[in-house]
């Protein structure tokens, strides 16, 4: 009886220990958690601003900006190519010739030049210019009366183009009004050409009747982008097709 009441003594005192013992439920999980890596668990206010303004990149994102920084530097080494479409085009006639779209310089009395139909813009007479010429020089049409009022011819040395530039009176031609010109060539009218070159080679007429001002240039071979350039087109004719604009008591330079 009093072995049995020793042990109940006992046994009570080891339960009010345990009693007061703290509790923690989470005890033996939080002992098996792996401690966090503070390089992964960083908070921005952590970070240097240096490293706020970069991005965070991986060992595999590191690869492969280094790639790609040794192939732009590859590229950037070869020479770029411009795309085909910015080419200027190669002027190309645009149907057989034709007597009615055929111009040919002789001398400053024996010429003609491609002029628009009544009333209608140098601009839009591409489709249906016709040739016009002096007297006795064989076309269809003929220049009115006092129509040219000035004419210089020359020729390149080399026999490379030949040239008449010249001033205009606009009021004996039934041009459009306030018509400000525009340029023709061996692109159009269809089938257009200069006897000088014959058929194919290039050629540039410009006809200005704002400025009371013509010019033809006629080239002995095609294609030739120097000495007949059609991209001046709105360029005027002193720069066309420099030459002589000026002449006693007429000016259209």
């Amino acid at each position: 009886m009093f072995l049995s009441f020793n042990l109940f003594i006992v046994l009570a005192h080891v339960m009010l220990a345990v009693a007061r013992r703290p509790v923690n439920k989470y005890q033996d999980l939080m002992a098996n958690t792996i401690p966090a890596d503070p390089r992964r668990n960083e908070t921005l206010a952590t970070r240097t601003s240096s490293q706020i303004n970069q991005p965070h990149r991986s060992r595999k994102g590191a690869k492969q900006a280094a790639r790609l920084q040794r192939r732009s530097g590859r590229l950037a080494s070869t020479p770029a190519r411009l795309p085909r479409e910015n080419a200027a085009p190669t002027p190309q006639p645009t149907g057989p010739s034709s007597v009615s779209t055929t111009v040919h310089i002789t001398s400053v009395t024996d010429f003609s030049i491609l002029l628009p139909s009544d009333g209608e813009l140098v601009s839009d007479a591409e489709s249906d210019g016709t040739a016009y010429c002096t007297d006795g020089s064989g076309c269809q049409n003929s220049f009115p009366a006092g129509f040219i009022t000035g004419a210089n011819i020359s020729q390149a040395s080399d026999g490379s183009y030949i040239q008449i530039t010249g001033c205009l009176d606009s009021s004996k031609f039934h041009f459009a009004q306030n018509d400000a010109g525009g340029q023709m060539d061996v692109r159009f009218p269809n089938g257009a050409q200069c006897t000088f070159g014959g058929y194919g080679a290039s050629f540039i007429e410009q006809v200005e009747p704002s400025a009371n001002r013509f010019c033809l240039r006629c080239c002995a071979s095609a294609n030739d982008q120097v000495n007949c350039n059609s991209h001046n087109d709105k360029a005027g004719c002193p720069v066309a097709v420099p030459g002589i604009y000026d002449f006693a008591g007429v000016s259209c330079s």
